[in-house]
Formats: C-alpha cells, structure tokens, sequence
C-alpha cells in the first residue's frame, strides 16, 4: 500500500486541495500500475502508483500528454502532479467521468485525430525515450522513416524476440522483411507526424460526448501507424475511419503499410505476454513478404 500521507502531500505542494487523512481508493485499470480514486476537496484525482523504478515511465507518459495537450486537437487528462517517495512513484491526473461512445463522438475523434496529426516536424522521433506497455521505445531523432522504423521498432523488436528466445522462422524471416522495408515506401514520404503512438480501444473514452485519449506512447512518426493501431484490435467503428478519410485522406498503399505496422505491436505483445503471439507475427510476416 503506497504511504498516502507523503503522496497527498506532494500533491498538496501542486495545489491539489487534498485533506488530512484522506486514503484513496482502488479503481480498475491498472494493468501495469496500481490505479486510484482519491476524493480532494476541489474535485476527484486519477492517480498511478509504482515501484520506483516506474519513475521515468511515469515523467515520460505526462510528458506525452502534455505534448499532445499543446496540440489543441483531442483533448487529454491534465497531468496534476508527479513524484516519488521512498520506493513508490506516482503520477496524479484529471478524473474524468467516462460516458457511452457513439457515432458522433467516434466520428468527431476521426477528425480531431487527423488535426493531431497535422503537428509535424522535420524529424522523426521525440526528446526522449519512452515505453509500449512496459517495453522500451527508443525514439531518437532521424531525418529518415524507413530507417527510424527499421532500426528502433521493427529491429528492436525483433532483437528483445531473440533474447527471449523465439528464434528459427521469426529471425529469418523478420530479417528478410526488414531489407524489403524500402520497397513499402515506393513513392510514399510520410510527414513526421504527432502521434499518440498506442491508440488502441481500451485508450480512448468519452467524456461529455467528447473524445478524450490517454496512456500514450507519443513520438513524430508516419500517420498510418496511429491508424493502424486503430484497426488491430477493434473499439474504433466505421463513424471514426470515414471521418478520418474524410478530413486527411491516406494515400495509396496504406493497407499494406497498414500491416507493416501492426506488426509492430504484434511483436510487442509475444515479447510481453509470450508465445501466443508468435503465429500471428510470423503470418504478418509472411503476407508482407
């Protein structure tokens, strides 16, 4: 149980009017970190707890959210406080009160989601590393696509799959896919766009018929990645593709980049939750092949 008297302190020193005493209560959620409920005397308080060793995690996931705050495109949690003491670290951020979705509220997420994207720079990357889950995301900066892909996700990927022990077909054929990747990009330069990085169902919500997203995985890459997220494991409708369509249209080739990039994910989930993810990569593998 993390010391809840330390922690409300740290919040109070934010400006977070949190009473004497008051103990949060536990709310699901938190899969990878231990996830609360703590009543103040302004207004309720969402707050992650870890280990220690969660500290840079948790700097790196308010710093995702603020740089897609600055975006003023899809609204996300303000980030209240963040802190460790002794062994626990913590992030506090604004409790939203989470409603149904539906067509409006997807096909406004489209829209807003190709605004987010329209945040570019002249790079690909971010400032600083981060996490997919609980694996690490490198993204140092460069100048090239193909190359920032190869090297710092599908090869990363790829090199941790080895060291956990999946080799024979994944190896050889990853290695096969990894110098074909140039021939993915025949025509097609991506814009180095903002990007929430982890967009699956279980991130995104409602909140008062708008869209808010959260937990991201942020860094300036190619637009279709979000999308393809999007389009792994289900929780976005047709309102949301065709509003995005819509509002930035993707170009020609999207649909086997699409699979090019889930395959990105896919390898992140045999690396994190182990060999039941291991035909699923192969065959991606395989079809983009």
């Amino acid at each position: 149980m993390p010391d809840w008297s330390s922690i409300n302190q740290h919040l109070r020193d934010a400006g977070i009017a949190v009473s004497d005493g008051v103990i949060a209560r536990p709310v699901s959620g938190g899969d990878i970190s231990a996830a609360w409920r703590l009543t103040t005397d302004d207004a309720d308080v969402f707050v992650k707890t870890g280990l220690a060793e969660a500290s840079e995690m948790f700097a790196a996931e308010a710093e995702g959210l603020s740089e897609l705050a600055q975006a003023k495109a899809v609204r996300v949690p303000e980030v209240l406080a963040i802190g460790q003491h002794q062994d626990t670290a913590f992030l506090a951020i604004e409790w939203l009160r989470f409603g149904r979705s539906d067509a409006h509220s997807e096909r406004l997420l489209g829209e807003q989601l190709a605004e987010l994207h329209r945040t570019v720079k002249d790079r690909f990357g971010w400032h600083r590393d981060n996490t997919i889950g609980l694996t690490p995301q490198h993204n140092t900066w460069d100048a090239d696509w193909v190359t920032f892909f190869r090297e710092q996700r599908l090869g990363f990927q790829l090199r941790l799959a080895a060291q956990n022990g999946f080799a024979g077909d994944l190896q050889a054929k990853g290695a096969r896919l990894l110098k074909r990747l140039p021939v993915f990009f025949d025509g097609y330069q991506p814009s180095s766009s903002l990007l929430h990085g982890d967009l699956w169902g279980g991130n995104w919500a409602t909140c008062d018929g708008l869209p808010v997203i959260f937990d991201p995985a942020v860094y300036y890459g190619d637009r279709e990645t979000d999308l393809a997220m999007t389009r792994l494991f289900g929780g976005f409708g047709r309102a949301f593709h065709e509003a995005y369509q819509a509002s930035w249209p993707l170009e020609p080739g999207s649909d086997e980049r699409c699979h090019l990039y889930q395959l990105y994910h896919v390898l992140n989930h045999l690396n994190l939750f182990g060999s039941g993810y291991l035909g699923r990569a192969i065959g991606l593998i395989e079809a983009l092949l």
